[in-house]
């Protein structure tokens, strides 16, 4: 029988979902978020949680796996931007970015241009000159708090929230159109038991704590911020932010 392959982001935040993975014979591939959408399409992988942004396009060619994400409920911690001044002065503003977070950036631009009427300037990397700078994943928890040449902080997670009421959903879990049904129950039976038995596992995710300076209880109390599965408040928040894009498109 071939192996099951499914992708997984280098985020703390996925980890949960993996726990249990291996014990049943799935194997796991780490990979940057915007080449996990491409090896899944390309027939490489048969799942994996990818960016919410990739959902919209590829909705004929996968099928979420009964509804299992990685969204926050107002407070991303890992999802931090850092800036020389105000978000409602950042009109021209120089913004680097990181070229592996296609969600976060969009929800930056999201909240620049229809929360806070500006229009940022270009969007560089962290080694052009910048007048603000968006963190994520480790090296937002790890910087959420030490990027001090910067006097204007935010947390998208909680700015999206603090204008919407809703959580916000970073990625979900998809599996290939056409995986076979029993295949597919095997990985959403492991995903059920993955975040099930994470808590009793919480020594295996402090490995990747090691490059955010995080000690257990912090990584507890991260993870509790975040939910695994998608209902109707995230659902509205899914729907929101997709007319939230058409409309920068559409601009």
């Amino acid at each position: 029988m071939t192996p099951i392959k499914v992708g997984r982001t280098p985020y703390l935040s996925s980890e949960p979902l993996y726990f249990d993975m291996p014990k049943r014979g799935i194997e796991v591939r780490e990979l940057p978020p915007r080449e996990l959408p491409i090896a899944i399409s390309e027939g490489h992988l048969q799942g994996g949680l990818i960016p919410l942004v990739d959902c919209f396009p590829l909705a004929e060619s996968m099928r979420t796996v009964a509804g299992f994400c990685v969204a926050t409920i107002s407070r991303a911690m890992s999802v931090n931007f850092s800036a020389i001044r105000p978000l409602k002065d950042m009109t021209g503003a120089r913004i680097a970015v990181p070229n592996d977070a296609p969600t976060a950036v969009k929800l930056l631009q999201v909240l620049l241009t229809l929360k806070y009427g500006v229009e940022p300037g270009a969007l560089v990397s962290s080694q052009d000159l910048h007048d603000g700078i968006l963190f994520v994943g480790s090296q937002g928890l790890r910087y959420r708090r030490v990027a001090r040449e910067f006097p204007h902080q935010y947390d998208l997670g909680e700015e999206w929230y603090s204008w919407t009421g809703l959580p916000f959903v970073f990625a979900r879990f998809v599996v290939r159109s056409d995986l076979p049904t029993e295949n597919a129950k095997l990985i959403e039976d492991s995903l059920y038991t993955s975040l099930q038995d994470w808590a009793d596992g919480l020594y295996r995710i402090s490995g990747p704590a090691d490059n955010v300076l995080m000690h257990p209880q912090d990584i507890l109390r991260y993870i509790q911020g975040i939910r695994y599965f998608t209902g109707v408040p995230e659902e509205k928040s899914m729907a929101l932010f997709g007319e939230y894009l058409g409309q920068l498109v559409g601009g």
